[in-house]
Formats: structure tokens, sequence, C-alpha cells
């Protein structure tokens, strides 16, 4: 029975470390708060999509920074990051082999409210 299966070709190694790494920054940046992880596969139009979104109810990412959290080293807040241990690498690996599947990623954060990351790979 395949019930609840979700076939796709990837690097399931690759893409269990970015989930991994959406729900470690989750982790970091949410206290007292709600985590929640969400696995869908959706069917449009005949392509059938499987999508994974991370969200939080954390402390938010400034809108001026969304466009620069992919990037190798950067962090929002450079002494509490540091604090918080990390490399300034996670986002810009998952960017990485998100794009090498030939996706994207996606980002919504509102300061105080939370954020939200999630990517789709079209099943092939």
């Amino acid at each position: 029975n395949n019930a609840g299966q979700i076939d796709m070709i990837s690097d399931i190694t690759k893409i269990k470390q970015c989930l991994l790494n959406y729900i470690s920054n989750a982790g970091k940046f949410t206290h007292n708060g709600k985590i929640k992880l969400t696995i869908d596969k959706i069917d449009e139009n005949k392509v059938s999509l499987i999508s994974f979104i991370v969200s939080d109810t954390g402390i938010g990412i400034p809108a001026a920074d969304l466009d620069r959290i992919f990037e190798r080293f950067y962090r929002v807040d450079k002494g509490r990051s540091r604090a918080m241990g990390g490399t300034g690498l996670g986002l810009a690996i998952v960017r990485h082999v998100v794009e090498a599947h030939g996706e994207q990623v996606s980002v919504q954060s509102e300061v105080g409210r939370g954020t939200t990351f999630g990517v789709s790979f079209t099943r092939i």
C-alpha cells in the first residue's frame, strides 16, 4: 500500500538537509511559540508538485533583509546569530540544493509574527 507515499527524483540526503536547516532555524528564532512542517502533494494542470513548508511564530525577519538571507555568511543580527552558533551558510546551502533541483526557495516573514520558508518540487 502506497498511501501517503510521495515519489520524486531528487538527492534525498540533500533535501533532508534543507528541511533540517529550515527547522533548525525556526527553533533558534522561536521561543515559546510554534513550528509547523507541512508536506503536501499538489496536482494542478496535469503537473504534480511536492511542497515543503516550515512556518514558525518566531521573531521574524525584517523586510530589508529578506532578499539577502540566502547569501553565504549573511546574518540579519550579527551579534545574536554568533551567540547562537552556526556558520551563516545554512540558507545558502538550501538555496544551492533547491536550485540544483531546478526549483526556487521562498520566504515570507513579518517581524514579531514569524517566518514561513517553502519550496515546491515538480514531480518527474
